[in-house]
């Protein structure tokens, strides 16, 4: 079954009964799209997705309530994502659950989410006083007052351009992202940077491509991983890394990273996070 089938044929869309009660069978997998396929032979990047949750709690062994901040790493080549409604649903589940330890609590966690994901995944508890996830400046030029002749609002490869005569280094970045999340039709909002080197790419012409995901439905580490492709095919960089700080839905922010190189990013917050 393909993943338009998966989403179509799921609960997430519909109504969801609060379960305060640890339930695992909350987490939704759903298959990664290929988008790659058949433009590359082989995946073309190396991926991680971030994702920061800020309302995780459960109840110690007297009964008081634990607040903690929860990072999770995902590889960005796992079989699955976990729907983000589901993700909360599940951590959710945990309000009323008496655990002994916040050890314990990532360690459920670590289990379950990389079950569903089909591959290991990272989980940090943080305390709320151990100034986890610092906010930092975006990096790099902001191309967003960048004049721009073209405007549309579905994903358009064709509108990116590089100046071939030109070689650089350099970071940009846009908080003119948005798409829209494929299960609720909600509004999903981003800062994107573009890290390259390689021929310069035309700063107008990217911004009209970024904008043009502006009706575009997907999910957030699908809409990177095109945004990385479409550039590697159209500008063709030596050296490429695309990510999204997107804001946070129930509690839930996603960050996407996809690079030609190895990477472990910094968990560093934007300035709207």
């Amino acid at each position: 079954m393909d993943q338009e089938k998966i989403i179509a044929a799921s609960p997430l869309g519909d109504k969801s009964e609060y379960v305060d009660q640890y339930s695992p069978a909350l987490l939704f997998p759903i298959p990664r799209k290929e988008p790659w396929r058949p433009s590359f032979t082989k995946r073309p990047f190396y991926g991680v997705d971030i994702w920061n949750a800020y309302e995780i709690s459960w109840l110690n062994k007297q009964g008081v309530p634990q607040m903690a901040i929860g990072e999770f790493r995902l590889p960005g080549d796992s079989p699955n994502i976990v729907e983000s409604k589901s993700f909360k649903l599940y951590l959710n589940s945990f309000n009323q659950t008496i655990v002994a330890s916040r050890d314990k609590v990532q360690q459920m966690m670590q289990k379950d989410l990389s079950e569903a994901a089909g591959a290991p995944m990272q989980v940090r508890l943080f305390g709320l006083n151990e100034q986890a996830m610092p906010i930092m400046a975006t990096p790099g030029e902001c191309i967003d007052e960048r004049p721009i002749e073209t405007l549309v609002y579905e994903p358009d490869a064709s509108l990116l351009a590089a100046h071939e005569d030109q070689y650089r280094t350099e970071t940009l970045h846009s908080h003119l992202l948005k798409s829209n999340c494929p299960v609720t039709g909600q509004p999903d909002w981003a800062t994107l940077v573009v890290e390259y080197e390689g021929a310069t790419l035309d700063r107008s012409t990217l911004l009209e491509y970024i904008i043009s995901y502006r009706q575009h439905g997907d999910f957030h580490e699908q809409c990177v991983e095109q945004i990385f492709l479409d550039i590697m095919a159209q500008c063709q960089p030596k050296q490429l890394t695309v990510y999204a700080r997107y804001l946070r839905r129930g509690g839930l922010d996603i960050n996407p990273y996809r690079s030609t190189r190895p990477l472990d990013p910094p968990n560093c917050r934007t300035e709207r996070q």
